[in-house]
């Protein structure tokens, strides 16, 4: 037999993984059967904004996807196979290193790889997993045929941290059907990874809210000219503070539970809740001047908090990117049919090709700092979507507005 067709007859499905004859059948059912990496997965794709990520086995002349999570539709499931020549994971076991690009179109390295070419790939990751003796295991794969930003450091990180992780597991969980005790350990370590997000918002808020206690007491103390000029800074650092953890956390609420919920009254208090958290902003803010009209003569059938959160996403992002010295207007009116609440800074315009692309998760302006997860704007978008109404934004003389609108109380009853 040929060397070709040798390696044609071992090209295997997912056919012979659930008849139990897959020769990596024992690697494929102990990543199938593990929420760990179940779990995993689903956070590589929560965080990168990826659309396809999975555990694939890898040997000098095979590769077999193990786990996998697809919202592409690539078709590969455990056991499926296919020519380790036609995968970059090849490269990774020989070189032992990772290969990552954000957009294969216009990467230094792999623009224009005929691989990317022949299966539509534009973002990609795979990172080596090595089991606790060192020894190649295969990859961790995540891919999207859109560009995303996954060679952010962070996102780097979090992957090399999660390969880690899933070789660690992997001698653990090959004694899971000998060891009861490892089962349950196993168990226990799913359902704190279910309740990480409810601990996480929990740990990060209550420092938070002692922080902003303290500060509210320091403002009634003596202090000096510096101290008065440092703690408006460090007020103003809280509040962003406070509005990533909101913002990752609805967010982390939304992918879990299918979309963001609200729970609308159909009389609400909107004035008094986009008030309050106006005056938060300006707090925060003070050398920002801020203008404030609402005029809401009928009511509103809405879920106000969310709506404000939702303003107080927009209004943080015109103060931080606001041209300096110009105030921010925002302005609050009932129309024949629906409620707008607009946002309007000085600054200059957003781009055309970039205005859709801010409300996506993880977008940010071609301006960004530094600062954010590039969250507040989807999240925004997201709580008008779950009103059924919508953000517009509009650039005209060097003035950028964003209008939530909603509709009102009798069409929303339609």
């Amino acid at each position: 037999m040929s060397d070709e067709m040798l390696r044609q007859a071992t090209i295997q499905d997912h056919a012979a993984f659930l008849a139990g004859g897959h020769d990596f059948q024992d690697d494929i059912a102990t990543l199938t059967q593990s929420d760990l990496v179940g779990t995993i997965l689903e956070t590589v794709m929560l965080a990168t904004n990826m659309r396809f990520a999975g555990v694939a086995r890898v040997t000098a002349d095979r590769w077999v996807a193990c786990r996998t999570v697809d919202e592409i539709d690539f078709g590969l499931a455990p056991g499926d196979e296919i020519q380790i020549e036609s995968t970059f994971c090849q490269t990774v076991r020989e070189t032992a290193r990772k290969v990552i690009f954000n957009d294969a179109a216009t990467d230094e390295d792999y623009g224009d790889h005929p691989l990317a070419a022949q299966f539509g790939i534009v973002s990609y990751a795979s990172i080596p997993i090595r089991r606790s003796d060192g020894s190649f295991f295969g990859t961790l794969c995540a891919i999207d045929t859109e560009p995303r930003d996954v060679k952010h450091p962070r996102a780097v990180a979090m992957l090399e941290m999660f390969a880690d992780i899933i070789g660690q597991s992997l001698e653990t969980e090959e004694r899971l059907e000998a060891q009861e005790r490892l089962v349950e350990q196993e168990r226990e370590m799913a359902r704190i990874q279910e309740e990480f997000v409810a601990v996480l918002g929990h740990d990060l808020r209550n420092p938070v809210a002692a922080l902003e206690a303290g500060f509210r007491q320091l403002d009634r103390e003596p202090l000096g000219d510096r101290a008065r000029k440092i703690l408006p800074l460090m007020r103003s650092s809280l509040h962003r503070m406070n509005d990533l953890i909101e913002n990752i956390m609805l967010h982390a609420r939304a992918r879990l539970g299918g979309g963001i919920r609200i729970s609308a009254s159909p009389d609400a208090p909107l004035a008094e809740a986009v008030t309050q958290v106006v005056e938060e902003i300006r707090a925060a803010s003070p050398h920002q001047e801020i203008t404030l009209d609402l005029a809401f003569d009928r009511a509103v059938s809405c879920d106000a908090p969310r709506v404000a959160q939702a303003i107080s996403n927009l209004l943080s992002n015109a103060v931080r990117y606001g041209t300096p010295g110009h105030p921010v207007a925002v302005h609050g009116s009932i129309g024949s049919c629906e409620v707008a609440i607009t946002v309007a800074n000085r600054g200059e315009a957003v781009p055309e090709g970039l205005r859709q692309q801010l409300f996506h998760p993880f977008q940010r302006g071609v301006h960004a700092d530094g600062e954010g997860l590039g969250l507040g704007l989807y999240i925004a978008s997201s709580i008008a979507t779950a009103h059924n109404g919508r953000i517009d934004l509009d650039c005209e003389d060097g003035v950028t507005t964003f209008a939530f609108k909603l509709p009102l109380l009798e069409a929303a009853a339609a």
